[in-house]
């Protein structure tokens, strides 16, 4: 059997955004009914990771949890946010040119540590579900991060359980 389910985020402006969508998740494992198998949570935006992650419980001074808030410094320090033009290869003279014909602002499109990030954290989890419930442990969390900060914008999470 396979259910499917998608819902709508919305990120920050000028911020990475963490959305704690495990109650989202719970509940569509409940409405699937699937007793055992998998649920993947995925996001098909290529600046955006899905991850699990256990509740920090303590927030740093920006409203992230602390264990959020680490790995924004880590890849802060990694693959530091674009501030400039030409810090990044990316996006080159037609990549600028294909935005603007698509509406997309010169901004906009230096976004190039969002989609580093994304590529290396990846853009979905797999978790299993057993007699009807999603095995996250005692205190796992799932979180999807939209890593770009030029804008805030309306971002989709889909969700497919495949069991039986």
């Amino acid at each position: 059997m396979v259910f499917k389910k998608t819902f709508k985020v919305q990120s920050n402006h000028r911020a990475v955004s963490f959305h704690d969508i495990t109650e989202e998740v719970k509940a569509a494992v409940a409405e699937s009914k699937i007793r055992n198998g998998i649920v993947v949570v995925y996001s098909h935006h290529t600046t955006c990771s899905v991850i699990t992650q256990e509740c920090a419980f303590d927030r740093s001074m920006t409203g992230l949890e602390t264990l959020q808030q680490d790995l924004v410094n880590v890849f802060e320090e990694w693959i530091p946010t674009c501030r400039t033009e030409g810090m990044y290869l990316h996006p080159g003279r037609k990549a600028l040119d294909f935005a603007e014909e698509h509406g997309e602002d010169n901004f906009g499109c230096h976004n190039t540590d969002a989609h580093l990030r994304s590529s290396i954290i990846g853009r979905s989890v797999t978790i299993v579900i057993d007699d009807g419930v999603a095995d996250l442990g005692e205190f796992g969390r799932v979180h999807f991060i939209d890593w770009d900060q030029t804008r805030g914008r309306v971002r989709t999470v889909q969700i497919m359980i495949i069991g039986e």
